[in-house]
């Protein structure tokens, strides 16, 4: 089964309050297949937080079976910074580390 729409943003919901408090939006373009596209918008547009913002919205949505990738359509998360999350949730899954939020550092 997959993922909708509002179950992505119900997932992000930590992220999405310092959002909202900066006037930044995170638009869902799909999630078919597994695969969530999304953007960050308004307040997010040319903010320097946004590329650790999109690091945190990908680890938290990564760790959902239903998702297979997180794509970022305006390119907000680096490639550096998925290989960083990716390898952190390989070390976590082998350590049988817990369902609990990690943080990413």
């Amino acid at each position: 089964m997959g993922i909708t729409a509002d179950e992505v943003l119900a997932e992000i919901g930590p992220v999405q309050e310092v959002l909202d408090a900066h006037d930044g939006v995170v638009t869902v373009h799909d999630t078919s297949g597994g695969n969530i596209m999304l953007s960050l918008d308004g307040g997010c547009n040319g903010c320097s937080s946004t590329p650790m913002t999109a690091m945190q919205i990908f680890y938290s949505l990564k760790k959902l079976d239903s998702v297979n990738d997180v794509i970022f359509i305006n390119g907000e998360l680096p490639e550096y910074m998925r290989t960083f999350i990716d390898q952190k949730m390989e070390k976590e899954a082998a350590e049988g580390s817990s369902d609990e939020p990690g943080e990413i550092i």
